[in-house]
This record gives C-alpha cells, sequence and structure tokens, in this order.
C-alpha cells in the first residue's frame, strides 16, 4: 500500500506519518511507501521500513495535483489547510487554499481514473466549524450545516464535494468532522480555536497564557492522539456502512473553559492556574460563540471512533506525549 499525505509538514501530518512508520501497516494492511507533501518539504518519519519521499507543492497551484495523483496512491489523507482565524482575516487565501485546492485534487483523481480503473480511499479533514448557530443543547448526526464563518463554508464545499465523486465513482471517500484538537504541542498559530490549547499548554511547562473569552464558554475537543486514531481509523476502515453519507462528526469531550482550567489545577496545581491572565478578546469571541458545544457522534462511535472522556485525560496524554511523561522541575 502507498499512502499520500498532503499536509503531511502539521502537527498531525507529523503524527500520522509517525504513527505508520511505527505500525508499519494502517490497521494490519502493511504500508510500504509513504508520500509527504507540504508547501514545505515535511521530514520522514524515523524508524519507517519502507519508502519515503517528502516533497515541497502548492495543491492550488496549475498542475501540482495531477502531479501528485499520477502516483496511484491507494489512500490519500488530505489535511492541507490553512485555520479557521487565518481564512477568516484573508477571504482569498481561505478559498484558494481550502477549496480550490480541495477541488483540484478531487479533479485530479477523476482525470487519472479516466486513463485506467483507479480509486482511492481519500480521507478528508473536515471540521465542526460547518455547523453554525442557533444549536440544540447536543447535535446529533441529523443537524444540518449552516457554518457561520469563511473556513466552515470551505470545508462544507469540501464535503459535498467529497460525497458527489465518491456518489460518482471516482473516489473511495471519507470526511471526518475532527473537533478541536487539545492539547495542540507547540507554538501558538492563527486558529481562533488555539487558546484552548495555550491555556493548558503553557502553564504545564511554566509560561503564561492568555485567555480571550469568558470561563463559560464550551466546546467540543479531542486530543492529537486520538485524532491521529481518527485518520488511521478512517483510512482503513470499511467505507460500505456509511452508504452515501460519507461525512462523520466525531467523538470528543463536550467541556468549558472553566472546566479546562479546573483540569489543569487538578493535574498542575494552582501555580500553573495563576498563569492564565484575562484578556479578552471581542473577535475570537464572536467566532467562538458561532461554534458547537456538544454532540452524540452515535454513527463513528458505532464504527469504532473513540476519544478521551474527561479533560484530565487529555493533559496527561499531553504530558506523556509531548512532555516525556512528567512536568518540568
Amino acid at each position: 500500500m502507498q499512502v499520500m499525505i498532503i499536509g503531511a509538514g502539521g502537527m498531525l501530518g507529523r503524527k500520522l506519518a509517525a504513527r505508520i512508520a511505527a505500525d508499519g501497516a494502517l490497521e494490519g494492511k502493511p504500508v510500504e511507501a509513504l508520500s509527504l507533501i507540504d508547501v514545505v518539504a515535511p521530514e520522514a518519519p524515523a524508524g519507517f521500513a519502507g519508502k519515503a519521499s517528502c516533497e515541497a507543492a502548492d495543491l492550488s497551484a496549475p498542475g501540482v495535483a495531477a502531479a501528485l495523483v499520477a502516483a496511484r496512491p491507494e489512500v490519500i489523507v488530505h489535511l492541507a489547510a490553512i485555520v479557521s482565524g487565518e481564512a477568516e482575516a484573508d477571504f482569498d487565501k481561505g478559498y484558494r487554499i481550502n477549496l480550490d485546492g480541495t477541488r483540484l485534487l478531487f479533479e485530479a483523481i477523476r482525470a487519472e481514473a479516466a486513463k485506467a480503473p483507479y480509486r482511492p480511499r481519500v480521507v478528508f479533514t473536515s471540521s465542526i466549524a460547518v455547523f453554525g448557530a442557533p444549536f440544540p443543547e447536543v447535535i446529533d448526526d441529523e443537524f444540518f450545516c449552516a457554518p457561520l464563518t469563511s473556513y466552515g463554508a470551505q470545508k462544507a464545499i469540501g464535503e459535498l464535494l467529497l460525497n458527489d465523486y465518491t456518489r460518482r465513482g471516482f473516489m473511495d471517500g471519507i470526511a471526518i468532522r475532527l473537533p478541536t484538537i487539545c492539547i495542540r504541542p507547540g507554538k501558538p498559530n492563527a486558529a481562533a480555536s488555539g487558546f484552548f490549547s495555550n491555556i493548558l499548554r503553557e502553564p504545564l511547562v511554566g509560561r503564561e497564557a492568555v485567555l480571550p473569552v469568558e470561563e463559560s464558554v464550551r466546546h467540543w475537543h479531542a486530543s492529537p492522539r486520538a485524532a491521529v486514531g481518527f485518520l488511521v481509523r478512517a483510512a482503513s476502515m470499511d467505507l460500505a456502512p456509511l452508504g452515501n453519507r460519507r461525512t462523520l462528526n466525531l467523538p470528543g469531550l463536550s467541556a468549558t473553559v472553566g472546566e479546562q482550567i479546573e483540569a489543569l489545577r487538578r493535574v498542575a496545581g494552582e501555580r500553573a492556574v495563576k498563569l492564565i491572565r484575562r484578556v479578552p478578546d471581542p473577535t475570537i469571541a464572536r467566532i467562538v460563540a458561532g461554534w458547537p458545544e456538544n454532540f452524540t457522534a452515535t454513527r463513528a462511535k458505532t464504527l469504532g471512533f473513540a476519544a478521551e472522556t474527561t479533560f484530565d485525560e487529555i493533559i496527561r496524554v499531553h504530558i506523556e506525549d509531548e512532555l516525556g511523561g512528567s512536568l518540568p522541575g
């Protein structure tokens, strides 16, 4: 099996490549070649026994998608995107990267299939930003999409394209609506949701963090470890049970910012909590207010997708995976 990861230089791309390298397979199916693509050439994961190629490419540029798909990978994981805050701030860039790049990829697959039989598994990472307020208390699998951000609109259009291209037989696609990934390692990014990670990640290592919203804000979360598990499952499972509805709301944990902070207090103590500084940001508050808070994720759970159930667990996952299993000092 050849697996292509587009957006392989990002946090989830790197972690997925590392997981495949460590396992040598996707849920028992051997992976012999990894093709890692991003705007800056990614690094090959350590310990991968197969062939790994790393390439710098902009999926939205003319001809790039066709050149990538010409290798006919059996699995394509499409992670490439600009994040919510940046897509809202730069309208043209958001649609070029998040929508045009996706459609060019799907069109390249269709063109390749016209030459000779080819129907790859395509995993498209969508987002819960496809939903917009007002919401029910808990969103079930039948709730409609009405995004209130450009990022959410771009992801919703990508879902519709994937469903139609799958229905027409050009690909075997699945779109997974990721919860907000928390705790993200590394430095803060331009995502409007970044503070959910910042207020935990920074205090855990003794650094100050800024909280731009009220503690009553509730949101839907899963750890990077859970997200990699989602991708592995989506890349290798039997998709026939999905029928023509190829998009899934994924499991996660519904928690308020206040509940996050209480979990931080239990795991790391009052000293860590005191490093959180309240600085209201009306723009971020407005964006986050239009995001969903809780899901049933019944279909995904039935199909074997799983995530954490407490924020203490999410924090401990971060400590194990990013801090060597213990807090500094």
